[in-house]
């Protein structure tokens, strides 16, 4: 099984953060305060839920839904090259 871990925050209540948007429909295998797990086609994607999350209607398994999601770098590390000069 494939799985596509999309670390997103949902930043709707700033608009000072230009970060792009990006969006996934699919019904809803899994559903928690933390996460929401969707299918998009035979990928199974798992987007991170937070107190910011704006909800419209009511979510439970099986329903089809539109996820608007950003994706930021945490952190980066840069990895010494292995080319020897």
């Amino acid at each position: 099984m494939k799985i596509l871990l999309a670390m997103a925050t949902l930043l709707f209540t700033s608009l000072s953060f230009a970060a792009k948007t990006y969006q996934v429909t699919g019904p809803i295998l899994e559903l928690s305060d933390s996460r929401i797990v969707i299918q998009k086609g035979s990928d199974r994607w798992e987007i991170e839920r937070n107190p910011n999350t704006r909800v419209s209607g009511d979510l439970k398994v099986g329903e089809k839904v539109t996820i608007e999601y950003t994706m930021a770098a945490d952190n980066v590390e840069v990895k010494p090259s292995s080319k020897k000069k």
